[in-house]
């Protein structure tokens, strides 16, 4: 996909792997809506800011309204909004676990199922769902977010097929530790600040698979950094 003049939206705009992938796309010509609940001051003219909870399907069903009046028809959807509250199991309380899975599951249903009827009609388009590496592994402090992820990504494999039978691709994307705004919530981190990601990374892995030929499908993609290992190694 040529990524000039296409109408992309983003959630999760505001900071972090969301701000970085549309400012990404903004300097490939794309035209760039940034859904948040914070406002993104953008100073961009092809940059459009929408305040959107994505777990109400209201809020995200206007904004596929506003960005198709204002914009034009959408090319592309990035799932990227998403939280984590880093807990031991008997320490999360109800609203937590609701919160993370209403904006980390639900979320990412809410604006898959909007992107794909915006996109039906023209037979194209790319929809990105972020998740992350805890979707392929339990992790203690992490488990209700574990939880969500391997959600995400089990409706991301179905997603895939519904969509690529209206020629429509659907990407899953996996990263590993990212330095972001994810941690605020953690006392302790499972590898040092230094070792991590940063949302650049995970923005030109997205701008990547996008910019792929659109007959091949980039169906999952994980993206760590050479440290992130699982094992301590030394070299011989």
């Amino acid at each position: 996909m040529n990524l000039t003049n296409q109408v992309c939206a983003v959630t999760g705009g505001a900071k972090g792997i969301g701000l970085a992938t549309a400012q990404a796309l903004l300097a490939r010509g794309a035209r760039v809506a940034l859904l948040d609940l914070e406002n993104v001051a953008l100073d961009h003219p092809h940059a459009l800011s929408i305040r959107c909870d994505v777990s109400r399907a209201a809020e995200v069903q206007s904004a596929v309204n506003q960005i198709t009046e204002r914009l034009g028809p959408i090319d592309v959807w990035v799932n990227n909004a998403g939280l984590a509250r880093h807990r031991w199991i008997p320490d999360y309380t109800e609203e937590e676990i609701d919160l993370m899975l209403a904006v980390n599951l639900k979320g990412t249903i809410l604006g898959s199922q909007a992107a794909l009827k915006a996109m039906i009609p023209h037979k194209r388009g790319h929809i990105i769902n972020v998740i992350s590496t805890a979707s392929l592994r339990g992790i203690p402090r992490e488990t209700v977010y574990c939880a969500a992820k391997w959600g995400v990504r089990g409706f991301t494999q179905g997603l895939a097929e519904e969509a690529a039978a209206h020629r429509i691709r659907v990407t899953a994307i996996l990263p590993g530790g990212v330095d972001t705004a994810f941690w605020d919530d953690a006392s302790q981190r499972q590898a040092p600040k230094q070792l991590f990601l940063k949302p650049e990374h995970i923005a030109n892995g997205i701008v990547s698979c996008l910019e792929m030929d659109d007959f091949c499908v980039p169906r999952e993609l994980v993206l760590r950094s050479l440290d992130d290992s699982d094992f301590s190694v030394k070299p011989a």
